[in-house]
């Protein structure tokens, strides 16, 4: 048992032993220095940002590098043409474009008319802006005996407001004599000196003499009225006539 116990103690005295060394060697270890602390977190903080660098750089599409300088151009070209937009076309419209004019509408005040068996008529109006007008006609024979035709006769007159204020009164006659018109806003013609009248009266005289000349052939030669149409012909044509 005296052995046994002494087995024990040394037992216990080695365990003793060995904490006392391994507590000195802990109270020897040198502990770490404020300027390796620093230099550990500056550390980290490089870390850190390298990390963030190599993480954005991932992020963008690499372009491969290629020792052919063609193959680069052709890669450029087929980027520039898959990033091409093709222009917008404006479409030309060839459809007709309607303008419509917007006018002021004008009434009808009065408005009268007579139409009468024998081809006689009378007829007035007004509008709204103040324009009268009234017109009448008949028919009238045109000729001798056989030869005679119905021709319309026309006599009327209208008057309007001109811009600058001043009422235009126009009177017209259609006949056998042609269009005649009088109005006070139409210009007059210079007097006629009587050379001239002198000379016109002459020129008329003789037109009928001529006319009286080829009535009273007609009646004594049968063969004067084919004359004088073939004449007609002629000049109707623009050609000349020797008699």
């Amino acid at each position: 048992m005296a052995q046994g116990r002494a087995r024990v103690s040394g037992r216990g005295e080695v365990y003793k032993r060995a904490d006392y060394y391994h507590s000195d060697i802990v109270q020897r270890r040198p502990r770490a220095s404020l300027s390796q602390k620093k230099n550990t977190k500056t550390t980290m903080k490089v870390l850190v940002v390298l990390s963030a660098a190599l993480a954005l750089t991932a992020a963008v599409p690499q372009r491969r590098l290629s020792l052919n300088p063609e193959a680069g151009d052709q890669q450029a070209a087929e980027q520039n043409y898959n990033n091409y937009q093709q222009p917008e076309q404006q479409v030309k419209d060839f459809r007709p474009r309607v303008q419509i004019d917007t006018t002021t509408f004008i009434p009808i005040i009065s408005f009268d008319k007579e139409q009468g068996t024998d081809g006689s008529y009378k007829t007035s109006y007004e509008t709204g802006n103040n324009i009268q007008a009234q017109e009448e006609g008949y028919l009238k024979n045109i000729g001798e005996n056989e030869d005679a035709v119905p021709a319309l006769v026309q006599h009327g007159s209208y008057s309007y407001t001109a811009p600058d204020g001043q009422v235009i009164t126009v009177e017209y006659t259609a006949d056998e004599f042609g269009f005649k018109v009088k109005g006070d806003h139409i210009p007059t013609p210079p007097p006629v000196s009587p050379e001239i009248q002198k000379g016109l009266d002459l020129i008329y005289a003789g037109i009928r003499a001529n006319a009286e000349r080829d009535a009273l052939e007609l009646k004594n030669n049968p063969e004067a009225a084919r004359s004088q149409e073939e004449k007609a012909i002629l000049n109707y044509k623009g050609q000349y006539y020797q008699q």
